[in-house]
């Protein structure tokens, strides 16, 4: 029996022969680790780029919102966890090709449609449909936004960069025990590596997500997050959004007053610092 090591994430799963890895949808086929939640769409929706979320990127334009199955994290607390969670047999979806999502993002230029957004479960580990479907995007004048937990290996996503045009990394925290509380320690630095590309690019816009969870987050990590950031580029916009019950979390969200007061703190540091899910 053949076992072939993956290496999109650092995780780093070895897999027999008709194994599926951590995430749910790479496994070894034939003694290789192919994707196979390739173009298997659970979700497909005309979003607002403000909804990804970006706030300093095209406002006012819309994405064609695309997402599958699987995650290389299983954190307690997330909020697309039906999709994210699960394999091909635990949830349904349907085939659709690269060309065929490029020409229904085509479709929508009444819309203010400027491209594809891939989003709602992790997109990274099925990056070559990510792939496919950028080049092919591209050749019609189309934009390609990521919304990602960053913790796809950095060689990796350098080979995405170029196809990339936006990209909000969800930051977990800025300490790799949050990581290890979703599954997967030791990605902190992966993510930051791959923020850093991405900022560094001349092409390719940046924003970061914190979700601020209670009994996990803390004001301290991220000011320290925040501080790393505005060392990189103290235009980066950054979101504060604020926890809601999800998943297997059912705790009570820290009140906005609180939240509040650490984006006044960021603010200090960086130019652009804004509150999510706040009501």
């Amino acid at each position: 029996m053949s076992t072939a090591v993956c290496h999109t994430c650092p995780r780093h799963c070895a897999l027999d022969e008709g194994q599926t890895g951590a995430c749910h949808a790479r496994a070894n086929l034939g003694g290789e680790v192919r994707c196979t939640n390739y173009g298997r769409l659970t979700s497909l929706a005309l979003d607002p780029v403000e909804k990804k979320p970006f706030s300093c990127w095209h406002p006012g334009s819309s994405l064609l919102s695309v997402g599958s199955y699987g995650c290389n994290l299983s954190c307690p607390f997330c909020q697309n966890a039906s999709i994210s969670q699960e394999g091909e047999s635990g949830i349904s979806w349907r085939e659709v090709s690269p060309q065929e999502l490029v020409v229904q993002a085509c479709g929508l230029s009444d819309y203010n449609c400027i491209g594809l957004a891939y989003t709602y479960n992790e997109p990274l580990i099925g990056w070559e449909f990510v792939r496919d479907c950028s080049v092919l995007s591209h050749e019609k004048e189309l934009l390609n936004a990521v919304v990602s937990n960053g913790a796809i290996e950095p060689a990796l996503f350098q080979e995405l960069l170029p196809l990339i045009d936006a990209v909000n990394f969800d930051l977990k925290a800025f300490n790799d025990n949050f990581y290890a509380a979703c599954g997967l320690k030791g990605a902190l630095e992966c993510v930051k590596a791959n923020i850093e590309a991405a900022s560094a690019s001349s092409h390719c816009h940046v924003e970061v997500t914190t979700l601020f969870v209670p009994g996990m987050s803390s004001q301290e990590d991220v000011l320290a997050a925040g501080k790393w950031l505005a060392e990189l580029d103290s235009r980066i916009p950054y979101h504060i959004s604020q926890y809601h019950p999800a998943y297997k979390m059912r705790e009570r969200p820290v009140p906005d007053e609180e939240l509040y007061a650490i984006i006044a703190k960021l603010q200090t540091m960086l130019e652009t610092v804004i509150p999510g899910n706040m009501f």
